[in-house]
């Protein structure tokens, strides 16, 4: 079977919007001085923009750039972010590829928020990122780091029945697709950089009904929507069979569902 791109729905990623920007402040908040007043700042997977903004906010001078492969998510962008920021920066998003985005120019922090999760060979393009950094500069990402979770292996489980595993055999995400810790440091050490690698287990109370079903509609859940797409019955039946795994695996509760969910986060910092 041929592998198929994800389409994505910002809206419906958008849903959860203040559960998901949470780990990206987190991250940004472990990030260094940056080494020029007017930094020169990449955000690989931008998605909407939506996150990209807390960075105009941090750094109010530096020249923002998002960059996303989805032209759904880059149009959103555009439209509800793209422009002059207050502080006299600028906040602008372009079409890439980050299985090969290359820095043209020096970077002083180049940041990806839960992106390379869905980039075969990421940990591969640290030594050309780091590169791309000045003096001083930093690297920093976070990932969801929890493949292991019921809402992924109840999907994984369902896939591989008879039923579905000749349309979904090898659509969803490997569960290799994120490194251990111990892996990323000794990467991102070993290209010299002062390096903090750590792991946080968030506890996500959602509201409605089937809430980790919507979350991972969003997400996870993204590429085998995309192979069923022709089939709307298919597409619908499968879901539903997911959801009735979902509701036992999360039980709802008077004050709402609760869905941990661990994420990983590293910050390098290039040799001044």
């Amino acid at each position: 079977m041929t592998h198929t791109k994800p389409a994505w729905d910002p809206a419906q990623y958008l849903r959860h919007a203040g559960h998901r920007a949470r780990p990206f402040a987190d991250l940004l908040a472990q990030v260094p001085g940056l080494p020029t007043d007017r930094p020169r700042i990449a955000d690989l997977g931008c998605g909407p923009g939506n996150v990209t903004v807390l960075l105009t906010e941090r750094w109010p001078t530096a020249h923002v750039t998002g960059h996303d492969n989805s032209p759904a998510m880059l149009d959103r962008a555009h439209t509800e972010h793209e422009g002059p920021t207050p502080g006299g920066g600028r906040l602008d998003f372009a079409h890439a590829d980050v299985t090969t985005w290359t820095p043209a120019e020096p970077y002083d922090l180049i940041v990806s928020n839960a992106t390379l999760q869905w980039v075969p060979g990421h940990a591969d393009r640290f030594a050309d990122w780091i590169a791309g950094l000045r003096p001083g500069g930093t690297f920093a990402f976070q990932v969801p780091d929890n493949i292991d979770a019921p809402l992924h292996a109840l999907m994984r489980e369902l896939a591989a029945g008879p039923r579905w595993q000749p349309l979904l055999g090898d659509v969803l995400r490997a569960t290799d697709s994120v490194h251990t810790p111990d892996v990323y440091l000794d990467r991102l050490a070993r290209l010299g950089c002062a390096t903090d690698v750590w792991q946080t287990t968030y506890l996500h109370v959602l509201q409605g009904p089937d809430p980790v079903l919507d979350w991972v509609k969003g997400t996870g859940l993204r590429p085998a929507l995309t192979a069923l797409a022709d089939d709307p019955e298919a597409r619908d039946a499968f879901v539903t069979e997911y959801r009735d795994l979902l509701r036992r695996a999360y039980p709802s509760a008077p004050y709402g569902t609760v869905m941990p969910f661990r994420r990983l986060f590293a910050v390098a910092t290039k040799e001044a």
